[in-house]
């Protein structure tokens, strides 16, 4: 069995899923192992030690499992972004564009208060849609962001240079 020692050489990649020709890097075989998680959360977390963050803000779905072993490993709350229609009570909503379509996510309106410093978390960057709509949603409720960690960048969509564009702060594993 090979040694593994970065966080890379615990996601595997699966071709043609979802459609052909897409090479899908999944994260669930990081999540499955103790080290390999354990580092991931840790190098997500590592740029922002010592900075003031109020909460984190996770993206659905995998953003709530990487976010919620952040927000657990600093002792702060987490805030979910979700799909919309899945929360309960009073939220606003972002739309945005899909490669084909558009998709909306919401927060519940009492989530973040003025003034508060969040980290904003997910697994992949892509095109940056989601990560756009969850900023705008954030800024909205007046959040300050302090930084976007996720495992995995795609840079050939541009996602990475779209949060940039808009001031953030963008750590990649």
């Amino acid at each position: 069995m090979p040694v593994l020692r970065t966080v890379k050489d615990y996601i595997r990649t699966i071709v043609d899923f979802p459609h052909e020709g897409i090479l899908f890097r999944d994260v669930t075989t990081l999540f499955a192992d103790p080290r390999g998680f354990r580092m991931a959360i840790d190098q997500m977390l590592h740029p922002y030690a010592g900075e003031q963050i109020d909460k984190v803000v996770g993206l659905e779905a995998r953003g709530f499992i990487l976010g919620g072993a952040i927000a657990h490993q600093l002792s702060l709350g987490f805030v979910p972004i979700r799909k919309k229609g899945k929360l309960p009570g009073a939220v606003i909503s972002e739309e945005y564009q899909l490669e084909y379509g558009e998709a909306i996510v919401e927060i519940h309106d009492d989530a973040i208060q003025p003034g508060e410093k969040i980290l904003l978390v997910d697994d992949l960057l892509a095109t940056g849609g989601t990560a756009q709509a969850g900023i705008r949603l954030i800024e909205r409720l007046g959040g300050e962001i302090m930084g976007c960690a996720f495992i995995v960048d795609l840079p050939e969509l541009g996602g990475r240079q779209k949060l940039e564009a808009m001031g953030m702060d963008v750590h990649v594993l």
